[in-house]
């Protein structure tokens, strides 16, 4: 994922310029990084099993970490 860690050093230095900055900039850097932190989740939640016909959770399996459901 070389071009996630390049977003993700992009997004940091954006937050870290806008907070030294302290103007409305800090905003736009917060709005930014949140939408990537939204697309990350949805990456993670495509991997996941939606349930039966209706997207009604599923059980847990055995062992299985209701955290990364």
């Amino acid at each position: 994922m070389p071009n996630d860690t390049d977003k993700h050093r992009e997004l940091l230095s954006a937050l870290r310029a806008a907070q030294a900055s302290g103007n409305a900039n800090v905003d736009e850097a917060v709005v930014r990084a949140f939408e990537h932190v939204f697309e990350h989740l949805e990456r993670l939640n495509s991997h996941v099993s939606a349930g039966g016909p209706e997207g009604e959770g599923r059980p847990l399996e055995a062992g299985e970490s209701p955290t990364l459901r």
